[in-house]
């Protein structure tokens, strides 16, 4: 795996956090999009989690809307950032993108439950025969990333997905695997990845150069499902919560969160453009505080 690699697990965790806090309060610093002011708000939930002190902002959404993204962007300083963790540069892909699909909810319309419970469901071995099906598909907010199977893996993973994040080489292809109550979430970390779903949603021709491994030709996900992450998340993810430099010595390569998951991570520790060390000690923290449960231990 090459270096610009989105960070899809930080990115579910994140996201994790993000889910429990927009669920929890109001803050007000808080910028919703044009689009969230419209809808009848979510009822907070009145259980504070424990991990709010994590963050920054309280409240945030963690998907880019159409109608106003470069105002929300130049809020969070994401307008001072090039991709992954911003829309400098980029813009105009975003609003590309953006303008081919139909919604930016976090939830349907119609669902008004203020607390839910939310689990990240990760990719690695660690899972396997450990049964753990029914009790994922017990929580309200169930998180998957990339192309993880379902199918055939139902005793251990569970059948259910609210969000599924992905990136163009690593969103599933095969119809058999859509479902149409889950919704897919775009981690872009360059221009490719967002003109690559415009021409997929508007039928345009594919262009596999840029791409570090062959993306999907074919979409099978309708644009109602399709969300794109707002890069704020994967920013503060690295920078705040990881603690990665901004700024790196020229013969040292940048390092990004990774898209691997526990179980895989003692093998990326060569990869220059990882800190796997930073990320596993970020969740053995999280975990020891109580942040979080590990579902996989006994």
């Amino acid at each position: 795996m090459r270096g610009y690699l989105v960070a899809i697990f930080l990115s579910a965790v994140f996201l994790y956090y993000v889910l429990h806090c927009i669920l929890w309060g109001t803050n007000v610093y808080w910028v919703p999009p044009v689009e969230m002011k419209r809808r009848n708000k979510i009822q907070p939930c009145l259980s504070k989690p424990a991990f709010a002190s994590l963050l920054r902002f309280d409240q945030f959404h963690p998907f880019l809307c159409a109608a106003d993204f470069k105002n929300i962007a130049s809020f969070y300083g994401s307008d001072k950032f090039d991709l992954p963790y911003g829309i400098r540069t980029s813009a105009s892909y975003f609003r590309l993108a953006l303008s081919k699909l139909q919604s930016c909810d976090l939830f349907d319309e119609f669902d008004n439950v203020p607390c839910k419970k939310c689990v990240v469901v990760g990719n690695g071995g660690v899972l396997k025969n450990k049964t753990l099906g029914e009790k994922i598909d017990s929580y309200d907010v169930i998180i998957r990333m990339n192309n993880g199977p379902i199918l055939g893996h139902e005793e251990d993973v569970g059948r259910r997905t609210t969000f599924r994040l992905f990136y163009p080489e690593s969103v599933f292809s095969d119809p058999s695997h859509n479902d149409p109550n889950t919704t897919v979430i775009l981690t872009a970390f360059k221009p490719l990845d967002l003109k690559w779903l415009w021409e997929l949603l508007t039928g345009g021709k594919i262009n596999t150069n840029g791409f570090w491994k062959k993306p999907a030709l074919n979409l099978i996900y309708k644009p109602y499902q399709i969300r794109i992450l707002d890069p704020f998340i994967i920013r503060t993810a690295a920078y705040e919560l990881l603690h990665f430099p901004k700024v790196f010595p020229k013969n040292q390569k940048p390092k990004h969160p990774t898209t691997g998951i526990i179980a895989t991570m003692s093998l990326m520790n060569k990869n220059a453009y990882h800190n796997v060390t930073a990320e596993q000690l970020f969740l053995k923290d999280i975990i020891e505080k109580n942040f979080v449960i590990n579902l996989t231990q006994d």
